[in-house]
């Protein structure tokens, strides 16, 4: 159903089953796939490709220009996956030509009200950002990551998979896979509530416990702490996705 108040550009493409509210704006250069819905008031600008099956809320602006001050109006991009819940006033921005010209969401992701993802950013699936959590320009996310309400990334940090960010928190380096971070932003040991969740079984948890005392307990600078982790005993794909993590971090690690 397209609403008769709705303003959508001719040259916009929107799939089949596409339910856009009332108000709504669709730029010309917009792709919209199959059996997603616009509620009022949402609107979508820019070279922006979204999925299928998504719902974006009232008063989202999704694909709008950056508020990086060196945008120049270059073409840039945004691009989201299938399934994502993007809900009210959420905003989110494309890339610019000082990285990729891409900001890229993946699926299945919730974003809640008020959630900010800037310039270049770059986030997988299944992860949720709660209310007013912010992400500055190119940060990374991971898949299953949890980002808790008010909290906020400084730009170009990574956050691996399965990670949890405490509310309130401010992200000012690299948080590996499967760390909980606290309010205060330092680590406090691993996620294991949610990887139990996900069906990690017990010693793979146990391993990645183990992992964690080597990062965090040792003493060790993280190019040590990565190889020692690469010498465990067992070879889990899981230690390796940390170790392969800590020794490519961009900004360090949070300690």
């Amino acid at each position: 159903m397209i609403h008769s108040t709705a303003i959508i550009h001719p040259s916009a493409q929107l799939g089949k089953n596409v339910s856009v509210g009332a108000f709504c704006l669709i730029d010309a250069d917009v792709k919209i796939g199959d059996d997603t819905v616009l509620e009022s008031h949402v609107v979508v600008k820019g070279k922006t490709s979204i999925g299928t099956g998504n719902h974006i809320y009232q008063f989202a602006s999704v694909g709008e220009d950056c508020q990086d001050k060196k945008y120049a109006g270059e073409p840039t991009e945004l691009i989201i996956g299938n399934n994502n819940i993007i809900r009210e006033s959420v905003t989110i921005h494309r890339g610019t030509i000082q990285d990729k010209s891409v900001t890229q969401i993946g699926s299945n992701n919730l974003f809640m009200c008020y959630v900010h993802v800037a310039h270049d950013c770059v986030i997988g699936n299944n992860s949720i950002l709660a209310t007013s959590a912010i992400l500055a320009g190119h940060v990374h996310i991971g898949d299953w990551v949890i980002m808790g309400g008010a909290t906020a990334s400084h730009q170009f940090c990574h956050i691996g998979d399965h990670s949890f960010i405490g509310g309130g928190a401010i992200v000012l380096a690299d948080v590996p896979p499967y760390i909980m971070l606290g309010n205060d932003g330092r680590p406090r040991g691993i996620n294991a509530e949610g990887l139990k969740r996900r069906g990690f079984d017990s010693d793979t948890i146990l391993q990645i416990k183990r992992a964690y005392k080597v990062l965090y307990r040792q003493g060790l600078r993280a190019e040590e702490a990565a190889k020692k982790l690469l010498a465990m005993p067992g070879n889990k794909p899981e230690i390796q996705l940390l170790a392969d993590f800590v020794d490519n971090c961009s900004r360090g690690i949070v300690r």
